[in-house]
């Protein structure tokens, strides 16, 4: 702490004699009187809205509004066709629907959890308001804004113009559109002042020495508002996270590492402290600099976009002159996700880790291990719902982009592995084909709700059934288990996106739902659940919202005719979510991929062409195409086998579940014994 006093005292020494030296910008010199106040009420305005959105997602008094809203919906889906007077029983549908709704409400456990989240929300809020109020309250003592800001500004204005001409609209029009631009007089305000402010904003949120989910929404709203590319703010986010380790690496701080050691031991659960981690993750650390040489080291590397260095150290507070801070941000340089702590959790589940999905390994480290240069302020997990081969893990993830860090979530590799061997061994059978022929012809929600599936698709199905069981309910463990592991941060103070398609979905969904039960808020930016085999419950779907803090989207096909078979056993009255629209919770985004997924294997090479159609904010385009050639080769060989199939006459349904039996079991113990195979060469 005594280091803290230190560095601040010296921090206001140090910016004195640089704005003597020479006039360095910061908000104060660049914004005069009236736009300072304007940022002031823009992030009020911001913060505001943010809150009235977890109101409306869990309070009564929302409810007759979403009601509303979802009836516009519906009438805008169609706009061609003529207004109709809406019967009785859409009348008693819609009463029925709100009393509904309103028992959700009002149950004990949604109003326990508003209570909670809006004091988290609120507590937070507090000290964005009062670390933003520090700085544009802060006396200037030079308010002249002479030609030299109008020369800054030309300085950087043609970098500025090349980098928006890359980027990609489609994602600017979703990011406006989830996070509406509020009104400001800071829009029309030169770009290069408009980025100034969220460059500002972002080092003034880290300085709370933690990047919560909702810091990232404030951001996304301020973006939004000032018509800020979102590629800038990504571009942004990706240069402070290198300025911020390569800082670290010239501080020293022992005496803090072992301070907060000791605060871990009995703060986490794991009992996984810096300490534990300290030898590996202070890598480079040559210390003994004075806390003012940090803060301009700092300042220089984060500094640019106009920006004075002693202003961007002063905006990063404590955050500019601490390793222990820093590593606890991006938690403990990555240890924490590769660390005691994993192994803890495969003790739990079998094989869980967390795998790097791309970065350039250096000799002698560990596989899982993040390269430094891939280390970025927000974590993006991908899981997969199943597999054919353990690289399937990593592989359908890496469309994901640059601008964050990507891990793949490895779990339960055997289950997985044996559902897959079960899933396309089953597509491929003659059975099958004769009987998705007839599934379409009465709708997938008729063969579900009334169980009329071909008598020949049930003794096939058998092959299938009790792998998807047993997958699905390692998969929910292994749900609680992440939520454990984010709780206790092995993500670092960062926020964290969640996507997964099939079963690796389910995870997301059983990860939401316990973070809930145990009000762990601010923690999850953004959650994408693909073919989720879960309930489609608002009930549900309302609490997995409480915990997301800003995108909540259900990828669904009613096409999906594995998904709705695998699923018959399970509690249909609460409906599928894979296979249908989420009603009744507002800003839960349900996107419809019917046209596209004509089955429920089509997810795994459809994972980029899906995050691409819903504006995703970071996708590799080049990756995607790649995905999508696979999946055409795909397509032509399985209709090359279905014309075989067809070809073959009648087939006997108890001999063929017979010979797919001892495929699947032939599949399997190939894929034990290369696993095997391969754990002994790592040993």
């Amino acid at each position: 702490m005594e280091k803290m006093k230190f560095w601040g005292a010296h921090e206001g020494e140090h910016h004195h004699q640089q704005h003597d030296e020479k006039k360095e910008q910061d908000l104060t010199t660049l914004l005069d009187h009236n736009q300072l106040a304007e940022l002031t009420k823009l992030v009020g305005d911001a913060t505001e809205a943010m809150r009235s959105n977890i109101e409306t997602n869990l309070s009564m008094s929302q409810i007759d509004s979403d009601i509303k809203a979802q009836e516009s919906a519906h009438e805008t889906d169609n706009p061609n066709l003529e207004a109709v007077q809406v019967s009785e029983e859409d009348q008693e549908a819609t009463r029925q629907a709100q009393e509904k709704r309103q028992q959700e409400v009002s149950a004990p456990r949604l109003q326990e959890l508003e209570k909670a989240l809006l004091s988290f929300y609120d507590k937070w809020r507090d000290s964005v308001i009062l670390r933003v109020g520090e700085v544009v309250n802060a006396r200037k003592e030079d308010s002249e804004h002479d030609s030299r800001h109008a020369e800054a500004d030309r300085t950087h204005s043609s970098s500025l113009r090349s980098r928006v001409s890359k980027h990609d609209s489609q994602i600017d029009k979703v990011v406006q559109m989830c996070y509406p631009p509020i009104p400001t007089s800071l829009a029309e305000v030169s770009e290069e002042k408009r980025m100034l402010i969220v460059h500002s904003m972002l080092l003034l949120l880290l300085s709370l020495e933690h990047y919560t989910a909702y810091s990232r929404v404030l951001l996304l709203y301020l973006t939004s508002s000032l018509n800020i590319p979102i590629s800038m703010l990504a571009e942004d986010e990706t240069k402070v996270a290198h300025g911020l380790l390569e800082a670290a690496k010239h501080m020293s701080a022992d005496d803090e590492a072992q301070k907060r050691a000791d605060e871990n031991k009995t703060a986490r659960r794991w009992k996984v402290g810096l300490a534990s981690v300290a030898g590996a993750a202070l890598i480079g650390v040559t210390g003994g600099l004075a806390a003012p040489l940090v803060a301009a080291g700092v300042g220089g590397l984060m500094g640019g976009l106009g920006l004075g260095a002693t202003a961007a150290a002063g905006y990063l507070g404590t955050l500019a002159g601490s390793s222990v801070l820093v590593g606890g941000l991006f938690g403990a340089y990555g240890g924490r996700m590769t660390g005691q702590m994993m192994d803890a959790y495969a003790r739990e589940v079998e094989d869980f880790a967390f795998l790097p999905v791309r970065g350039t390994k250096k000799a002698g480290s560990s596989p899982h291990e993040s390269s430094p240069e891939d280390r970025r302020l927000r974590v993006v997990i991908g899981i997969s719902g199943w597999l054919t081969e353990k690289e399937e893990v990593v592989l359908p993830w890496r469309v994901l982009g640059h601008n964050t860090e990507v891990f793949a979530l490895r779990y339960e590799l055997e289950s997985l592995i044996n559902l897959g061997n079960a899933l396309t061994t089953m597509i491929t059978s003659a059975v099958w084909n004769k009987a998705k022929a007839e599934i379409i012809k009465r709708t997938i929600f008729a063969s579900l709700t009334a169980a009329l599936w071909p008598l020949g698709l049930l003794k096939v199905g058998k092959i299938v059934d009790n792998p998807f069981s047993v997958a699905k309910t390692r998969s929910d463990k292994a749900g609680e288990v992440l939520a454990d592991a984010i709780i206790n941060r092995a993500q670092g103070e960062r926020p964290v996106s969640l996507v997964g398609y099939s079963l690796g979905a389910r995870v997301i969904y059983s990860c939401l739902m316990s973070l809930a039960d145990r009000q762990a808020f601010g923690l999850v930016e953004s959650a994408v659940l693909i073919g989720v085999p879960a309930p489609s419950t608002a009930s549900d779907w309302r609490v997995m919202r409480s915990v997301v803090a800003g995108r909540l989207v259900n990828v669904y096909s009613e096409n999906d005719y594995i998904l709705a078979f695998l699923y018959r056993t399970s509690s249909i009255q609460y409906g599928v979510a894979g296979l249908q629209r989420v009603e009744g919770v507002q800003r839960v985004e349900n996107v419809d991929v019917s046209q596209t997924v004509s089955g429920h294997l089509r997810y795994r090479y459809l994972v980029g062409s899906i995050l691409k159609l819903i504006g995703f904010e970071d996708v590799d385009v080049a990756e995607v195409a790649k995905q999508e050639e696979a999946l055409s080769v795909i397509t032509e060989e399985e209709k090359e086998q279905g014309a075989g199939k067809a070809d073959d006459g009648h087939v006997d349904a108890d001999e063929e579940a017979k010979a797919l039996e001892d495929e699947v079991r032939r599949k399997n113990q190939q894929s034990l014994l290369q696993n095997a195979a391969e754990k002994l060469r790592l040993r």
